[in-house]
């Protein structure tokens, strides 16, 4: 049987398979969780339309792939964006950056009549890749997607993108020098695994030490050049004395917030904490906002703050009793 002689329902079985991956790969385009979901929802249905077009020379899966990554195009192309300048320097904003929830990542697994499936296990998704990848051109960006993450030939690449080969090797030479540039330093492979045991005990320690707010503790655990960036806003603490005087004023004295309780999670391979809050004279903690740590050496380098906006997509409550 063909696509285009399933019903609605078995057609919809067999992709449902693959949304998982589609969602990654259209996040890793695109940078948001938030329209990658909507990209996936719109490349099912534009698949669905267009069932008759498969020819069976590829397979379904690349098929997918193929419209799901022209969706994402289309998409960036009514509506683009690029990274900005922060006044004072300091890294670029990329405002639309939303945090992708680990537990939405398994299982990303290939079915068993298409191993090339597997080549998802390459799971380049630390948000350090993903504001990198958003200094792309949106071509050269699903160039590079293709070839260096789901691992296509340069010819499936330009059939897919209606470019020559030599244009597909030209724009992927160029992809690549780019994203070098954006990289952090320290960032040569990747191929990003389950948290280490040291990141996982790292993440605890952050979570303890905020809840008693004890600074001393998180002096220790932040690399003094470290940095703390809060997409949307164009808010940034460059160095780790200026990371301690906000958490201070946060956490201490009679300009403090409330009391923290915090709850470790994952996003983007990375740790996280997810923030809640009590503000005095309430009677609950309320979610405030989910950190996402970068860790380097056994200390963290970096932390991306978002809103609790996507807390239900980490399977997190929005409150927690007091």
């Amino acid at each position: 049987m063909t696509p285009s002689s399933y019903d609605e329902a078995t057609f919809a079985e067999i992709v449902e398979r693959h949304r998982r991956e589609l969602r990654v790969h259209c996040y890793r385009m695109l940078g948001s969780f938030e329209d990658a979901e909507d990209m996936v929802q719109e490349a099912i249905l534009r698949a669905w339309r267009r069932r008759s077009t498969f020819e069976g020379r590829s397979t379904f899966r690349s098929w997918l792939y193929r419209i799901a990554t022209n969706v994402c195009l289309d998409h960036l192309g009514r509506h683009p964006r690029q990274p900005t300048s922060r006044p004072g320097g300091g890294p670029p904003e990329v405002t639309w950056l939303q945090p992708f929830p680990d537990r939405l990542l398994e299982p990303v697994a290939p079915v068993e009549d298409e191993p090339d499936a597997a080549l998802v296990s390459k799971e380049t998704l630390e948000l350090a890749y993903l504001v990198a990848l958003q200094h792309l051109p949106p071509r050269q960006r699903a160039v590079l997607v293709l070839r260096d993450v789901v691992g296509w030939p340069a010819s499936d690449t330009a059939a897919a993108l209606e470019m020559t080969v030599a244009s597909v090797k030209s724009a992927l030479q160029r992809a690549r020098a780019t994203l070098r540039r954006h990289l952090p330093e320290a960032r040569h492979e990747w191929q990003a695994s389950q948290a280490t045991a040291e990141e996982q005990a790292l993440l605890q320690r952050f979570v303890e030490a905020n809840e008693r707010a004890d600074l001393a503790v998180l002096a220790e655990m932040v690399r003094e050049d470290a940095w703390q960036t809060m997409p949307p806003d164009p808010i940034w603490f460059n160095g780790r004395a200026a990371m301690l005087e906000m958490w201070g004023a946060a956490m201490t004295g009679p300009e403090a917030m409330g009391e923290w309780r915090l709850l470790p999670t994952f996003a983007n391979r990375q740790p996280a904490a997810a923030n809640y809050l009590r503000a005095p004279g309430d009677s609950v903690y309320r979610a405030s906002n989910l950190d996402v740590l970068r860790i380097e050496d056994g200390l963290i380098a970096e932390i991306t703050t978002f809103s609790p906006d996507l807390f239900a997509a980490f399977g997190l409550p929005e409150t927690l009793p007091a």
